[in-house]
């Protein structure tokens, strides 16, 4: 029997690349100007895109895309701060 790796080299990275993807098409950001998003770029209250409804699309497109339910005692003030605040929660909650 062959021994297969079947989980991705870096998962960290699938998710960081789900979650760049997620943001441009619930906020309609180009690819490009996802692209640019470092860790310490803000997000709530810096982008004009995200207000409380896209918040909302985005944790129920969190849901999908990650398979993982989202409570609204997981979410608090600093989960939007920056992409690496999000990206961080993603993570932990997708079990990374």
């Amino acid at each position: 029997m062959r021994a297969e790796n079947t989980q991705p080299v870096d998962r960290t990275m699938d998710i960081e690349t789900l979650m760049r993807a997620l943001l441009r098409d619930v906020l309609g950001l180009s690819q490009d100007r996802v692209d640019a998003f470092d860790l310490d770029t803000p997000l709530f209250g810096a982008l004009p895109e995200l207000d409380s409804m896209a918040v909302a699309g985005l944790l129920t497109e969190m849901e999908d895309r990650f398979a993982i339910l989202i409570e609204d005692d997981d979410i608090d003030g600093e989960t939007f701060e920056t992409f690496g605040t999000l990206l961080a929660f993603a993570e932990a909650k997708a079990g990374n």
